[in-house]
């Protein structure tokens, strides 16, 4: 009889966190039109979900074009101020199944980033939330020269682990993030959440994290390896 080999493990998940591991895009979007009105500008629904997955600098260069009278440096720290004042008062509000599967991932020695735009204090702010060792790095969106829709933030993520990156898979929620991934050369898988995602060739969509586990992410990978 023979012994079937089990998949290779992928070298590491590389997650995406505002919309993917946190449910934090809503106080983005109602930050940003409170600094909007405190201007005297208008800023719609439809006008915060063309800044979801941005960069923060980005985000800021659109919210000057519309009125607010700060440096891009000042709405970088106001927006993530806003944001985590209401982290404090209520909490961290995880995605469906994503604390689950990202222990399950560590349970089964498979390394982690994350990998996000938000800024680093506000990325420890939620990493301190999880009750078991959950990253092995992160990167954030104040350490990198391009944000993402560029490849940069994973290409990041994969040299601090010492890993090439198509042997990993990175999760996103958002049309920028995944950009950056497929770019990158990762394992692009979608989890649509505020913004709907396409059908593509490049990436893989799952409708949810939750029920999900480590054998999926593995046959995910293996996906990958099977058409190299």
């Amino acid at each position: 009889m023979t012994s079937l080999t089990p998949p290779p493990l992928p070298a590491a998940v590389l997650w995406d966190m505002d919309g993917t591991l946190v449910d934090t895009e809503p106080y983005w979007m109602e930050s940003e039109v409170e600094l909007v009105h405190s201007f005297g500008g208008e800023w719609s629904h439809d006008d915060g979900l063309l800044l979801v997955g941005q960069g923060l600098w980005n985000s800021a260069a659109i919210l000057r074009s519309r009125g607010v009278e700060l440096d891009p440096d000042e709405i970088v720290q106001w927006l993530t101020n806003r944001v985590q004042e209401r982290l404090d008062a209520d909490g961290v509000p995880w995605r469906p199944g994503a604390r689950e599967l990202l222990r399950a991932l560590r349970e089964r020695g498979i390394r982690t980033a994350l990998v996000t735009m938000s800024v680093r204090r506000m990325a420890e702010q939620i990493v301190a939330q999880i009750p078991f060792d959950a990253f092995d790095v992160i990167v954030s969106g104040d350490e990198v020269t391009e944000p993402k829709p560029h490849p940069e933030p994973y290409l990041r993520a994969a040299g601090l682990l010492g890993i090439d990156v198509s042997s990993a898979v990175a999760i996103e929620d958002s049309l920028v993030g995944l950009a950056s991934a497929v770019a990158s050369g990762a394992v692009a898988l979608g989890v649509p959440h505020i913004v709907p995602l396409p059908e593509s060739d490049e990436h893989t969509l799952w409708p949810s994290l939750e029920g999900k586990t480590v054998d999926d992410i593995v046959a995910l990978a293996g996906g990958r390896a099977a058409v190299r």
